[in-house]
């Protein structure tokens, strides 16, 4: 019998051998296993990507080092996609025998890697191909997490432990909009990153750095991006192909843990960013500057969701928000946001808006506080079920000082000047002194009305937002995948109008946003004060400001005198007021496209209380440009003469008597 410690001995030594004699075979095998897998990825570059891939040579040195020269990768009909002079690695040889590849050193000398569109030819357009493995079919359901702990795992496999690159250049050639980047040099030993690079596009030459540190092996990385040279770091190639111009000083990175438990992969660490410069045409008329912003996240991925956790923090300068995002498909297909701002200075907040961003609300000067919760939720497969919820809530807050929009000017008399596709247009007075302007108890009731019913219904009771037309926008939007409907109420238009401008951009509709809140909600001016700036400043037709004009330019009558037809008409025009002549025939008649629309109104304020039957008494008689307008109008004349010979009847010729001589 064998004594415990006699057994234990025994079996280290069964193990000790197994092991040796696995070793031994894999040091046997490891050639035909290094040529099988190259001859895989020759035929797989063949056959699924059209490619010729090629290697000089692949010798393996020593117990787990491999040796290549002149590798390359040519599509059939395009540029060749890289070719690498001299590469040495090591694996390991019990990945490689399971199937996998993970690389443990990493030596690259002369090489380049290059993307090319010329005309319409990618010469990487077989690679955008998905995987068929990554292609679900039928009712069966991707597991985002542990899908994506595949894939961070094989790509962090494919990054050594000990690396040194020397010349290795990444080109890119978008039909001549050209970008190339030299690594010169590029070290990852003992865990600390160094590099050299040498950065030249069509418009500018710089060189780079990137230092800190990175352990692929463990999951963790804490790397910072900045430019040797005087001045920010610009980004190559967007600004020559989407005209984005941008740049920073730094950039940070930093992934403190990638981990996967119970079902879920856990994604922590946290980005920075100094003096990040954005200048885009769809973004502001300006530069735009975030002088400081960090994002300490949190991302969670589950068989069915993926999600930034409510514990991620975002921070721009003094501002700090806590996001909550999440896509899940466990039954529908919901979208969630939640947007947490804790209670706040009000200045904090002020100082914090990005510069450029914001125009009008530089030097403006507050006190008090205030904390803001957002909840949106959107279920794609029951898209009326949508939930909008935006709650602010204030403690002593009151503006002390106003920016560059001063809001208290609507409440006197002020020059209005609008502009059209960025041509300003001719000042108009908003008074008394101007003899058209008009007060709101001077302005017909029935335009009131109807122009209320048709751009705003409930004016007088919100308090500059609708949040049930916010979310039959948003619904309308998502549906159509484009900004096909807004959701604008008359303070929204009195703000773009008065205090900025109409460009398209997000920065005018931040700004409209925060405006239009700051009106409504502090008491600036009465509705009614609104109501009659916005009456008598609103475009109604070319050169026609203010319904003091219009009501002559239409009718030849002051606004006191329109009959509910004329009413109709003026407010259904709003929109598009350059084109009202379209809604006219050649007799200078109202269109019956153009009459149904005025009926459909008209019920809907006989609906609502705001029109009785008595109302509509004359409305049977026809709407009757005759002012200025008229001249525009498309009216073809009569033909008089067709007309007479219709209506005189035809004469009995007189006989004619002839008498004999």
């Amino acid at each position: 019998m064998r004594t415990t410690k006699q057994k234990i001995f025994f079996g280290l030594k069964i193990t000790a051998a197994i092991l040796v004699l696995l070793i031994l075979g894999l040091f046997s095998f490891r050639n035909s296993l290094l040529e099988q897998i190259l001859a895989k990825s020759t035929a797989k570059a063949a056959t699924e990507y059209d490619c010729d891939f090629t290697i000089q040579s692949a010798a393996f040195e020593g117990l787990s080092g491999v040796n290549f020269t002149n590798i390359t990768l040519v599509p059939k009909k395009a540029d060749t996609i890289f070719r690498i002079e001299k590469m040495k690695t090591s694996v390991n040889l019990m990945q490689l025998f399971l199937g996998d590849l993970q690389l443990g050193t990493l030596k690259i000398q002369n090489g380049y890697v290059q993307l090319t569109k010329k005309g319409k030819v990618r010469n990487f357009e077989a690679f955008l191909k998905k995987d068929e493995e990554d292609v679900t079919t039928g009712d069966e359901k991707k597991d985002y997490a542990a899908y994506a702990y595949r894939i961070i795992s094989k790509v962090l496999n494919l990054v050594p432990t000990d690396m040194n690159v020397e010349n290795l250049v990444f080109k890119l050639n978008d039909n001549g909009r050209k970008a190339t980047i030299n690594i010169q040099r590029l070290s990852l030993i003992n865990e600390k990153i160094e590099t050299i690079i040498n950065v030249k596009t069509n418009t500018f030459i710089q060189n780079w750095r990137i230092k800190g540190t990175a352990n692929p092996r463990a999951k963790t990385a804490d790397i910072r991006f900045f430019n040797v040279d005087s001045g920010a770091i610009k980004l190559p190639y967007f600004d020559e192909r989407y005209h984005l111009i941008s740049s920073f000083d730094s950039i940070r990175v930093n992934i403190q843990n990638i981990s996967k438990s119970s079902g879920e992969l856990h994604f922590d660490g946290f980005a920075s960013i100094t003096n990040l410069k954005i200048n885009h045409p769809k973004i502001a008329n300006k530069d735009v500057v975030i002088k400081n912003a960090k994002f300490d996240y949190r991302f969670l991925l589950g068989s069915d969701f993926i999600s930034v956790d409510s514990s991620s923090t975002v921070q721009l300068n003094k501002l700090k928000l806590h996001p909550y995002l999440s896509y899940e498909t466990e039954k529908d297909t919901l979208y969630k946001l939640k947007v947490v701002i804790p209670k706040m200075k009000a200045q904090d907040f002020i100082t914090s808006l990005p510069d450029g961003l914001f125009s009008h609300f530089q030097g403006m000067e507050a006190t008090g506080f205030f904390s803001y919760n957002l909840n949106f939720k959107f279920n794609k497969d029951k898209p009326n079920q949508l939930v909008f919820d935006s709650n602010l809530k204030k403690e002593n807050l009151r503006i002390t000082k106003y920016g560059e929009a001063n809001l208290n000017k609507i409440n006197s008399e002020f020059v209005y000047r609008a502009i059209i596709k960025d041509v300003l247009q001719r000042p108009i007075l908003v008074g008394a002194s101007n003899p058209n302007f008009t007060p709101l108890d001077q302005i017909s009731p029935y335009l009131q009305k109807c122009v209320l019913t048709s751009e705003d219904p409930s004016f007088f009771t919100h308090r500059g937002f609708i949040n049930e037309a916010f979310k039959q926008s948003i619904v309308k939007n998502i549906r159509t995948k484009k900004f096909s409907r807004g959701a604008s109420t008359i303070s929204m238009q009195l703000i773009k109008n008065v205090f900025l401008t109409r460009e398209k951009t997000l920065s005018r509709k931040l700004e409209e946003i925060l405006l239009v809140y700051l009106l409504e909600n502090n008491r600036i001016s009465s509705k009614e004060r609104m109501l009659e700036v916005y009456f008598n400043i609103i475009e109604w037709g070319p050169d026609v400001y203010g319904i003091g004009e219009a009501s002559q330019y239409y009718f030849q009558k002051k606004p006191i005198d329109l009959t509910l037809n004329e009413c109709l008409y003026l407010a259904r025009i709003i929109p598009s007021p350059s084109k009202f002549m379209y809604q006219f025939d050649t007799d200078g008649n109202l269109k019956e496209s153009s009459k149904k629309v005025e009926s459909f109104l008209t019920n809907i304020m006989i609906k609502r209380g705001l029109l009785s039957i008595d109302d509509t008494i004359y409305k049977t008689q026809p709407v009757l440009i005759s002012g200025a307008a008229r001249s525009l109008l498309k009216i073809i004349p009569r033909d008089t003469i067709k007309i007479d010979s219709l209506i005189i009847p035809k004469l009995t010729p007189m006989p004619v008597i002839t008498t004999k001589k």
